[in-house]
């Protein structure tokens, strides 16, 4: 009878333990997942482009920095909006991934063996402006209307 007493008496310490375990674990996954969270800078600044091909390869550049979770570059306003942890990179380290790939950035001019490789579409002009608030379009028909 002693046995069977001690043997039940192990069996439930063993099934308390894991399940506080369960639980200890779960609280340290959620402060994590909030931790990253905090750790999350956005930013956005001017990279000289022109086409479809030119975002898919600026995009590429910045998504290929450790610590970026978004790129989005604007092909009318030549502005990118990147949002990545700072504890991992920095905002230089993205202008100079999208320099690398061969694109002028507010900061950084383009690496020019990069820029030659480029299709005859994405040579762009190195004195376009960049971080534009509307496109040229608009700016051309209010001057037309005067």
């Amino acid at each position: 009878m002693k046995k069977v007493i001690l043997s039940l008496a192990v069996i439930a310490a063993i099934g308390f333990t894991s399940c506080k375990n369960d639980a200890k674990s779960e609280t340290e996954t959620t402060t994590t997942e909030m931790s990253k969270d905090m750790a999350m800078t956005d930013t956005s600044f001017g990279v000289r482009g022109n086409c479809g091909m030119c975002k898919t390869t600026i995009e590429k550049a910045v998504n290929g920095v450790e610590g970026v979770a978004n790129a989005n570059w604007d092909v009318d306003k030549k502005k990118i909006d990147v949002s990545f942890d700072d504890t991992k990179t920095n905002e230089m380290a993205i202008h100079n991934a999208i320099a690398a790939s061969g694109y002028d950035t507010e900061k950084v001019a383009g690496d020019l063996s990069a820029y030659d490789e480029l299709p005859g579409c994405c040579k762009y002009d190195h004195e376009m402006e960049m971080n534009q608030t509307a496109p040229k379009e608009s700016e051309g028909n209010s001057e037309e209307n005067h």
